[in-house]
C-alpha cells in the first residue's frame, strides 16, 4: 500500500477559474464589437494533432471565442504553409494563430514560426516573443510554462531564493520556463541529455519540474523529501503490469486501461512522488488543462491589444 504524503496541485480547478476570467473578458470584447478569434493550422492527419486541435476548438466555442481550423495535406510545402499564415496575419477577425506541431519533415519549422505576426503569436514561440520574455518585457509567454507559474502562485509556493531544477530544455517548455523562474528570483538549474549525475542534481531541488517525455523517468532517487514536483509529461502505458508497477492496484487506473486500452502517466513515477514530495501535479489533471487555458487567455489578450490599438488610431 502506497503511503501518500503529497498534496495534489489541481490544474483542473485552476483552469476552470482562468477560463471563467476569459469568458468575462471575451464577453466584454464581443459586446464592444470584437469577438476574439483563433485560427489553428493543421498539416497532415496526425491523430494526436487532430485530437489536440479539436479540443482547443471546442474550448474556444465554450468560452465565446470564434475558431477556424485550416487543414493542409501531408505533402504540403513550406511555401504552402507560409501562404496560409500570410493570409491569417492580415485578417482583422483572427487575433491568434496556432500552427499545430509536429509538422511533417519537409516543412522548415523555424521559417514558419518566424512568419507569424508576433502580435498574433499566442503560442509564444516567435523569436520576438522569446526575446521579450528573456528581457522581462511584455509579450506572449508559451502556454505550458505560463500555466505552471500560475499553478505555483495559486498554492503560494515560494520561488524567490529556492533551488529549482528543470529537466528538459525544449523551446516549448524547458527554456522559457527557466527564464520565467529566473524572473521570479529562483536559482535555476536546467538538466538535459548531456547532464551528468542528473538524479543527484534533481535531488537538490526544492521545486522539481520534469519535461523530458520519458515514462516515469523521475524515481525516488530524483526527489528531495518535501519537494514540489511538477510533471509536464504525457505518456501512455498499455499493460496491467505497468499499471500495477506505477500505480499499485488503483481501481480507477485499471478501469481506465480496461476501457481505453491505455492510461496516461507522466515523466514522474507517481507512487514514488506520492511518498516523497510535498506537492505533486497529477497526470492527467495537472499541467495539461492549464496549457489550453493559457492559450485561450493569450488569444483574448491579443484581441484586447488589437482593439486598443485601433481605438488609439481613431
Amino acid at each position: 500500500m502506497t503511503k501518500v504524503t503529497a498534496r495534489i496541485l489541481d490544474g483542473v480547478g485552476l483552469s476552470l477559474k482562468l477560463n471563467g476570467e476569459t469568458v468575462d473578458r471575451c464577453a466584454a470584447l464581443t459586446q464592444a464589437g470584437v469577438q476574439p478569434g483563433l485560427a489553428a493550422v493543421l498539416v497532415g492527419d496526425n491523430p494526436a494533432s487532430r485530437t489536440y486541435v479539436t479540443s482547443k476548438s471546442k474550448m474556444c466555442v465554450r468560452l465565446g471565442l470564434r475558431t477556424e481550423v485550416l487543414s493542409l495535406p501531408e505533402h504540403a510545402t513550406t511555401l504552402d504553409l507560409l501562404g496560409v499564415i500570410k493570409t491569417l496575419n492580415v485578417r482583422t477577425n483572427i487575433h491568434g494563430i496556432l500552427v499545430q506541431m509536429p509538422l511533417p519533415p519537409q516543412i522548415d519549422v523555424p521559417t514558419v514560426i518566424e512568419a507569424i505576426d508576433p502580435a498574433k503569436d499566442v503560442d509564444g514561440f516567435h523569436p520576438v516573443s522569446v526575446g521579450r520574455l528573456a528581457l522581462k518585457q511584455a509579450g506572449f509567454v508559451p502556454c505550458t510554462p505560463a500555466g505552471i507559474l500560475e499553478l505555483l502562485k495559486l498554492y503560494c509556493i515560494p520561488l524567490r531564493g529556492q533551488r529549482v531544477v528543470v529537466l528538459g530544455r525544449s523551446n516549448i517548455v524547458g527554456l522559457p520556463l527557466s527564464l520565467l523562474l529566473l524572473h521570479q528570483d529562483a536559482t535555476v538549474t536546467v538538466c538535459h541529455s548531456h547532464t551528468k549525475e542528473v538524479a543527484a542534481i534533481a535531488r537538490s531541488a526544492d521545486v522539481l519540474i520534469a519535461a523530458i517525455g520519458k515514462t516515469a523517468f523521475v524515481t525516488e532517487d530524483f526527489i528531495k523529501p518535501g519537494a514540489v514536483v511538477v510533471d509536464v509529461g504525457i505518456n501512455r502505458i498499455t499493460t496491467r503490469e505497468q499499471v500495477l508497477e506505477y500505480f499499485g492496484d488503483n481501481a480507477e487506473r485499471l478501469a481506465d486501461l480496461e476501457k481505453k486500452g491505455y492510461t496516461l502517466i507522466g515523466d514522474v513515477h507517481p507512487r514514488h512522488a506520492a511518498e516523497r514530495a510535498r506537492y505533486v501535479t497529477p497526470v492527467p489533471g495537472g499541467v495539461g488543462p492549464l496549457t489550453i487555458a493559457m492559450l485561450m487567455r493569450n488569444t483574448v489578450v491579443a484581441a484586447e491589444r488589437a482593439y486598443a490599438e485601433r481605438a488609439c488610431q481613431g
